[in-house]
């Protein structure tokens, strides 16, 4: 009787849990279907929404061409690609395809407009489509200049009937009208339909209160022409709640699609969950905007989680009757698995005492009191005694120095019990002298009943302590040789600048002997001398002269390796232009072109950096002199190998790759003496100046077709040079 109480009672149970889940699952279902409903209502408002003010936002832009036209008598295509292009139409209005202005011309003064186009400069204004009416409506201007709206220009749109039912109510209202769905200009057969939005330009500024007064005062209209498809899909994208949506233009009763977009649900026969229309008037125009919902099981997002709380609930039910009689299998299992644990124990405890027994680091158990309660064998050959007599023995015995209070942190109760120590402490061994002991604690608990609280680890390191010193010892000399090497180095380098003065000194008093004889020479007895005599003796005092110049190039560029960095940022576009000043004020410079990217700034050395672009755009000029337009820029960007640095460019006479590793060394050139002059120091002074900021330098050239010098310096201070300076580590470069 009992077994068939447990039966019924099991399927009263089942029943009444079924009855629960499929009311409460009904109620869900049906809350959900009407909050899904109210979420598509509400973003298809919010999608209409968004279309107007999308629309006003155009509105908005062309007023203020409008405004242009107010504030100027007429603006030029110059002001009015300004006005475009500061609008940023590709980023900001994406769906729009131009802003242009349409004039509003009488028959009778067709004529002057196109005179007076032509005399502006503009060309022949050519009107179409060709045929005499009574006015005209001709677009004059169309930013952005692409291909398609540079063919516009001329085009009578006040000739079309969709174009001139919106221009005129424009202009006879004041307001802004939007025209029907049109086919732009130019566009093929398959193009999707476009639509204008047109603002009147009245010649009073303002907008005359009557009609009559509004057409006899009319000027022209700002314009703007975009896709249907395009600005609709910009605004509709993203909507996941949406499976599609037709856009109908319904302003003259006749419904005309303009726009339609997404899945009608006919090829898998699954029905809408939720439709749903929205009417929009904006400037003139009636659109009726119809939205259809995905089906209910895509619509209603949380349905199929419903579904799943039904199937658990049916589960639960049926899990709940079955209860009974899983009772005496869990009664079962749970012995079997306290026998696993018990067994999973005694191997346990068999593996922590195998790696007590053959670890090479000495291990000892250790009580509340601090005293050994087990040793294993490596702690015994390690202090010298015998593990067993270790028993007993109080740890701290073991040791000659003074360490921390192991006793109270292992009797600590609010510590972690996962914490260890770990210390280096001299080790007493029996019958040897002291060693070093590396000694690590760590609390573990004992059986129940045992009093273990600790486990000590102990390892032998006097070998590797002494090693270290040893290895101390030698940095310490390694440390006194670099700085006696140091001191040579000083010294040489001070030998080698006196060396450099003294050598200049020297050459400078027999040069300075041979310049001034040969001039009183050719001053007092030129006229004793033959043509070839005078010109041995310009050679020499031109050779004098190049010899002196050597010795100061010499000079300058041994400087460059001992003159102390004062590292800041510095603004080398502007350095640029005062160098370029430099070379116009030195010497004609006809026809020459200079490009020099704004905003470049690097971390260096002001008057180095000076000395750097001195010689770099001094170079350019000199061997692009030659040309018949010669260009030099300088700028920044990635080089050939993908690295970003800085570059001057030239299209001068250029050089050969293959002498490109020559052109850094001193007193190398390329170019004979008689065709561009100097000493060859320049690029050498260049490489040394570029080297001391941590950067890097290099040519590319071609004979006769320019050079391109690549070089990258710091862009900011390093993070460990005091106050930012310093470019001993240079920061980023480009």
């Amino acid at each position: 009787m009992s077994l068939r109480r447990g039966h019924a009672l099991a399927a009263c149970v089942l029943v009444f849990s079924l009855l629960v889940t499929f009311g409460a699952w009904e109620y869900a279902r049906v809350k959900e279907a009407r909050a899904a409903e109210a979420e598509f209502i509400r973003n298809t408002l919010d999608v209409a929404a968004v279309v107007g003010s999308r629309l006003e936002n155009y509105e908005i832009m062309l007023k203020g061409g409008a405004a242009l036209f107010a504030s100027v008598d007429r603006p030029t295509p110059a002001q009015w690609r300004a006005y475009a292009e500061g609008m940023g139409l590709g980023n900001r209005f994406p769906s729009m395809l131009g802003l242009g202005y349409v004039a509003y011309v009488p028959h009778s003064r067709l004529p002057g407009l196109q005179l007076e186009w032509r005399d502006a400069g503009h060309g022949m204004l050519d009107v179409f489509p060709r045929g005499v009416r009574r006015h005209y409506g001709p677009v004059l201007y169309l930013e952005p200049r692409t291909p398609l709206n540079v063919a516009a220009i001329g085009y009578d749109m006040y000739a079309d009937p969709t174009r001139h039912q919106a221009m005129t109510e424009a202009m006879e209202t004041g307001t802004t009208r939007m025209s029907g769905p049109v086919r732009l200009l130019g566009d093929p057969a398959e193009a999707p339909a476009g639509l204008l939005l047109f603002v009147p330009i009245y010649r009073t500024g303002t907008v005359p209160r009557s009609p009559a007064v509004r057409r006899e005062t009319m000027r022209g209209w700002v314009y703007a022409p975009f896709y249907v498809d395009h600005f609709t899909a910009g605004t509709l994208r993203g909507d996941p709640t949406v499976r599609r949506i037709l856009v109908e233009d319904v302003t003259d009763g006749e419904p005309i699609p303009i726009y339609a977009a997404g899945d009608s649900g006919e090829q898998d026969g699954a029905p809408a969950a939720f439709e749903h229309e929205v009417v929009l008037e904006q400037f003139g125009r009636r659109w009726r905007m119809a939205f259809e919902s995905h089906p209910a099981a895509q619509a209603i997002p949380q349905l199929r989680n419903l579904h799943l709380v039904l199937a658990l609930g049916i589960l639960a039910s049926v899990l709940l009757s079955a209860i009974v009689w899983t009772l005496v299998r869990t009664q079962r299992r749970a012995r079997k698995i306290a026998r696993r644990m018990t067994e999973d124990f005694r191997r346990s405890e068999e593996r922590f005492r195998t790696s007590m027994q053959y670890s090479a680091i000495g291990k000892a158990l250790l009580d509340s009191e601090g005293c050994i309660v087990e040793a294993n064998p490596a702690l015994g050959r390690i202090v010298g005694l015998d593990p067993d007599s270790l028993a007993g023995v109080h740890f701290e015995s073991l040791f000659e120095d003074e360490g921390p209070d192991l006793k109270e942190w292992l009797t600590h109760e609010d510590g972690d019990v996962n914490s260890v120590q770990r210390l280096t402490r001299r080790l007493h061994r029996a019958g040897d002298l002291p060693r070093h002991a590396q000694l690590s604690c760590s609390r573990i608990p004992g059986n129940i009943g045992q009093d273990v609280r600790g486990l000590a680890q102990v390892e032998d390191v006097t070998e590797r302590i002494m090693a270290e010193a040893r290895v101390h010892a030698l940095n310490r000399t390694l440390e006194a040789r670099v700085a006696m090497r140091t001191r040579e180095l000083s010294q040489a380098n001070q030998e080698l600048e006196s060396f450099a003065y003294s050598i200049s000194h020297d050459l400078r008093a027999p040069l300075r002997a041979i310049d001034g004889f040969s001039r009183v020479l050719a001053e007092r007895y030129g006229g004793n001398l033959d043509a070839a005599g005078r010109d041995y003796l310009d050679r020499v005092r031109a050779a004098t002269a190049r010899m002196a110049g050597l010795i100061d190039a010499l000079l300058a560029m041994s400087r460059l390796s001992r003159v102390a960095l004062n590292p800041e940022s510095v603004d080398l576009s502007q350095l640029a232009r005062e160098v370029v000043d430099e070379l116009k004020a030195a010497e004609e410079l006809p026809g020459l072109q200079v490009d020099i990217e704004p905003g470049l700034t690097a971390w260096g050395d002001v008057s180095l950096l000076h000395n750097l672009l001195s010689n770099l755009l001094g170079n350019a000029v000199k061997f692009s002199a030659g040309r018949e337009r010669p260009h030099i820029e300088f700028g920044q960007g990635p080089g050939p190998d993908g690295t970003p640095g800085f570059f001057v460019r030239d299209n001068g006479a250029g050089f050969s790759q293959q002498y490109v590793d020559k052109l850094f060394r001193p007193f190398q050139r390329l170019h004979g003496q008689d065709e561009f002059a100097g000493h060859g120091i320049g690029l050498a002074s260049v490489r040394r100046i570029v080297e001391r900021h941590g950067g890097s330098i290099r040519a590319e050239g071609r004979a006769g077709e320019g050079a391109t010098f690549w070089f990258t310096l710091p862009l900011e201070p390093p993070d460990d040079a005091p106050d930012g300076g310093g470019a001993a580590n240079p920061g980023r470069r480009a």
